[in-house]
């Protein structure tokens, strides 16, 4: 049984005049490195097909990927912090409204930053006149590693820890703000492992694995179903939220809304199987 290391969640304090000083919180920094992780990726994307062939065209450029991350970056923490108001606390936040814009206090939902993901990339197949899933499939191998860091933040701050474990568990761990001393499982590390890092394999080698044609979609939809599948799978190890618990048949909130994202990502397959495909 290990114990949970009191990580102090300001990696470093800067000086400033007048104001006093500026916290700089761990949490932060590990969004700031999922949107540099998504910066050099999707640099490394262009070099992909068919991509490559875009670039030559010159349909793609690096200024696309940094489009899409400036766009990204707002939609995607708009849409993560609504979507927690309205998928796990709508009550409490309809009756304090002046309390949804305080995203310091904690409150992100990833299913409502997909949804926010998704405005930015319409956004930008508007005013770039591309095609949507030409743009998500680019997207989709850049961002697991995005949630890999996010979840490494989650387990710095102490939060989002598991469910109870076995005493014989080596790595259960003892989580003090969880409000036992009992060992749970340490779900922040298993959902870094599963949905940043064993996702971003599956679909970094997907999406780079030389094929004489292209069918578009399919990317994009091995990233529904393959996070849907992971995080279903993680939530049976992570404590349900305090304020919900479990909902109809012993599942969580999460593993609800990874129901849709799933079945959405196995139509998206079919569907785009039966497409014309792309060649390189």
């Amino acid at each position: 049984m290990l114990h949970y290391p009191a990580i102090d969640p300001v990696a470093f304090t800067i000086p400033l005049p007048i104001v006093g000083s500026l916290s700089v919180h761990w949490y932060g920094l590990t969004y700031l490195i999922g949107f540099v992780l998504f910066l050099l990726l999707g640099r490394q994307r262009l070099r992909q097909q068919p991509y490559a062939r875009f670039v030559e065209q010159g349909r793609w450029s690096t200024r696309d990927v940094e489009d899409l991350l400036f766009i990204g970056v707002i939609c995607i923490i708009l849409g993560g912090r609504l979507g927690y108001v309205l998928f796990y606390k709508p009550g409490y936040y309809f009756s304090h409204p002046l309390e949804i814009p305080m995203i310091g206090k904690g409150g992100m939902a990833f299913h409502g930053a997909l949804i926010g993901s998704i405005v930015a990339m319409l956004w930008f197949c508007f005013t770039r006149k591309r095609r949507f899933w030409e743009v998500a499939d680019f997207v989709a191998p850049c961002v697991p590693l995005g949630f890999a860091a996010g979840r490494i933040g989650n387990f710095i701050n102490g939060e989002l820890w598991g469910r109870l474990a076995s005493p014989d568990l080596p790595w259960g761990m003892v989580f003090p703000h969880s409000g036992t001393l009992l060992p749970r499982h340490p779900s922040q590390l298993y959902q870094f492992l599963l949905e940043g890092l064993l996702l971003f394999a599956i679909l970094w080698l997907y999406a780079r694995k030389p094929r004489p044609s292209f069918k578009e979609g399919r990317v994009a939809a091995l990233f529904l179903i393959g996070y849907g599948a992971l995080r279903f799978i993680a939530e049976f190890f992570r404590e349900p939220d305090s304020f919900l618990g479990l909902l109809p048949l012993g599942m969580s909130m999460g593993q609800w809304l990874c129901l849709p994202m799933m079945a959405g990502g196995i139509a998206v397959w079919i569907w785009a199987g039966k497409r014309r495909a792309i060649s390189p």
